[in-house]
């Protein structure tokens, strides 16, 4: 077995959910030396997200948005956090409802995902800035 680790900045996004898996492998030069594993990909934020979902239709990634705004509005009269912006407490809400790390499984150099799959980065803060990953790759080397 072999492991790397890698701390990768994403340029700061707009609010919403935004596919950044070719961002994220740009970043792995070494991952087209592993045969087999599992890159786990960790955000160091409480007010971003990581997900996995459809990467072809705009449409979902608008809808996601849609309904999270819906499920977790802002300026909720029950809100203590509130010294950070309107923004902020739904913010980390979401962020604990979607996670703060996926798992991809590798295969032959490449993110093993399925079809019509990505990862989103998910912003739920208006101005939320650079977002820091932190990408761990344990697993088999290709044979040289």
């Amino acid at each position: 077995m072999n492991c790397i680790q890698k701390e990768i900045t994403l340029p700061p996004k707009r609010r919403g959910f935004h596919l950044v898996t070719r961002e994220i492998v740009e970043h792995l030069k070494e991952l087209s030396e592993y045969s087999a594993g599992i890159a786990h990909i960790f955000i160091c934020h409480t007010s971003a997200s990581l997900t996995i979902n459809e990467n072809v239709s705009p449409e979902v990634r608008v809808d996601f948005e849609s309904h999270f705004n819906e499920l977790v509005p802002e300026e909720a009269p029950y809100y203590e956090h509130t010294l950070e912006g309107s923004d902020d407490m739904p913010a980390h809400i979401k962020a604990s409802i979607l996670g703060s790390s996926v798992a991809v499984p590798v295969k032959d150099g490449r993110l093993n995902l399925g079809t019509w799959q990505g990862i989103y980065l998910c912003e739920h803060r208006n101005h939320g800035g650079p977002r820091k990953l932190i990408v761990t790759i344990i697993g088999e080397r290709k044979m040289k």
